[in-house]
């Protein structure tokens, strides 16, 4: 494998541990600061109004990121059925088409939210006072780590590198469940 793409892979893997950490951040902030308002709401009898937009704010950056590590560490959607059952050599495509796919859905985040945080960007949130494009950087953000993320299982695999080896050496999820099952009743 080239030095280029050692470096880029050590590069994006720590951009993948970060996201995970400020999803897991983000989710712990949000669950605080819902208690805070159940609180609020039902001790004090005095509700913080920016409790809820802040919340569903954290919530969108948390699931954002989430999803791009989870296309970077391939818990993205894709063809598991029909990998069941096609060769090893199709089983490649597939996941090749899979991760097009993906590539295909960041971009179009990138695109999309670009535009609604150029038109929100001059409006307010009253209860968060900034800027109404804020609501909206979570999924360029998220669109922008999907796209590089997909990118570089495409990469990869064009050059060659055995990414999909350990895939298809796992059961299915439906043996794996059976073991995990076997376990608990041993």
């Amino acid at each position: 494998m080239s030095t280029t793409l050692v470096k880029t892979g050590r590069a994006l893997s720590w951009f993948s541990t970060l996201s995970l950490w400020l999803a897991g951040t983000g989710l712990v902030v949000m669950t605080a600061i819902v208690a805070w308002q159940v609180f609020c709401r039902y001790v004090l009898n005095d509700s913080p109004s920016w409790t809820e937009p802040g919340a569903v704010m954290l919530m969108s950056w948390f699931i954002f990121l989430g999803a791009a590590v989870g296309v970077r560490e391939n818990y993205h959607l894709g063809f598991d059925v029909l990998l069941y059952v096609v060769p090893k050599s199709g089983k490649k495509w597939l996941r090749m088409i899979s991760d097009l796919v993906a590539l295909a859905f960041g971009i179009g985040m990138i695109w999309y939210g670009v535009q609604l945080v150029s038109l929100t960007w001059d409006t307010v949130l009253p209860s968060l006072h900034i800027s109404g494009g804020w609501s909206y950087v979570p999924l360029v953000a998220g669109g922008v780590l999907i796209s590089l993320f997909a990118l570089e299982r495409i990469v990869l695999r064009l050059a060659g590198e055995p990414i999909d080896d350990l895939l298809d050496e796992m059961p299915p999820a439906e043996v794996a469940a059976e073991f995990d099952t076997a376990e608990v009743k041993a």
